[in-house]
């Protein structure tokens, strides 16, 4: 009998002890900008109720421990090969995960996602109040109803090979959603896929720039959190931590993209971001040389190259800093020089197609 005790008592630990990690979050260590907080969001994901593999309540788990803020269910409203399996309206999929996202702090957006061959392809509505409307015969209907509903518009993977497999295009229906205001961000980011054509159209026609991760499998299927790796995600700068200071946000284009160890945003964000990644101190001044110190405070990886500068500064050609890491960088002064500047690019900061973001630190 003692033994049996025992071995219940180690049963119920046990479980107890797989809750407590479960459930265990890991923030994600960046800044906030001036006025404004960083939140860390997913706006393209499934689950059985169209054609992902799991439960709606488990993407809440895999959100809460990843550390996001905010996360919408958009399945797709044309396919959904379960259904003979689930039965259920659109809306189910939200309605299951309300009260897990309720209990965990997360943020839920009601979303759907309209599923079209090219043009215009695939486009998810997020902020519906319902998404049945959005079953229609007429893919101009569907976007009639989201946009009734004013909801925000996003074009998903406009690179995606199964649609566009030559060339990342722009098409006459593109323009026509666009002009009609079904068309308020795209996806620059999607899961694996990264698309920098679609970062000239965001800059071009003032859309939000998005990352998602469009997960269709259990998280861990596509990531491997133990080297590091991370979701594709959006951080939002808005003046709230609520859905309202988020729409406000995508509305006003404050967003950036986080792919791999890319944050693909507008460079008047991304500026003052990278600023607050790092702290810079000058450690020691002499005759030839000046010696300060990096370091970033982030979980992100920075990726540093020397640009233009005066010749008569001599420091390093790349440089990476890695999360939580204090670097020291030393300055030569050749001739007669005492002070300069220091010109680099944060390459993996992008700011438009093919260019980093230009940093200068002023000795």
């Amino acid at each position: 009998m003692k033994t049996e005790k025992i071995l219940v008592s180690a049963m119920l630990l046990f479980g107890t002890l797989l809750t407590a990690q479960a459930q265990r979050r890991n923030e994600i260590q960046i800044p906030n900008l001036e006025g404004y907080v960083t939140l860390k969001c997913d706006f393209h994901m499934h689950t059985v109720f169209s054609d992902g593999l799991v439960w709606p309540t488990v993407r809440v788990d895999e959100a809460y421990r990843e550390g996001l803020d905010a996360i919408s269910l958009t399945e797709h409203i044309e396919y959904r090969p379960h259904k003979k399996d689930i039965v259920s309206d659109h809306n189910r999929s939200f309605e299951l995960s309300c009260k897990k996202a309720k209990e965990l702090d997360i943020l839920l957006i009601r979303g759907s996602e309209i599923t079209r061959p090219m043009a215009p392809g695939h486009f998810n509505a997020i902020f519906l109040s319902d998404s049945n409307p959005l079953e229609q015969p007429e893919y101009k209907d569907a976007f009639k109803e989201a946009k009734k509903q004013d909801a925000f518009i996003f074009w998903n993977h406009p690179g995606w090979a199964r649609q566009q497999p030559d060339s990342t295009l722009w098409w006459p229906e593109h323009t026509e959603l666009y002009n009609s205001g079904c068309m308020q961000g795209i996806e620059v980011a999607n899961g694996a896929l990264y698309m920098p054509e679609a970062i000239q159209w965001c800059l071009d026609k003032n859309l939000a720039m998005i990352g998602t991760s469009d997960i269709h499998q259990p998280i861990q299927t596509d990531y491997d959190f133990s080297k590091g790796e991370h979701r594709t995600m959006t951080f939002v700068f808005a003046k709230e931590r609520s859905l309202k200071g988020i729409r406000e946000a995508l509305d006003s284009r404050r967003t950036a993209a986080y792919y791999r160890e890319l944050l693909i945003g507008r460079e008047e964000l991304l500026r003052p971001f990278f600023a607050k990644c790092v702290t810079i101190e000058e450690v020691k001044r002499t005759e030839k040389k000046v010696i300060f110190s990096v370091t970033n405070t982030t979980d992100l990886i920075l990726h540093l190259k020397k640009t233009a500068h005066d010749a008569r500064l001599i420091y390093f050609r790349n440089m990476t800093l890695k999360p939580h890491t204090r670097y020291s960088i030393t300055v030569e002064l050749t001739e007669d020089i005492k002070e300069g500047d220091c010109n680099f690019e944060v390459t993996n900061f992008v700011v438009a197609p093919g260019k980093g973001l230009d940093y200068t630190i002023k000795l």
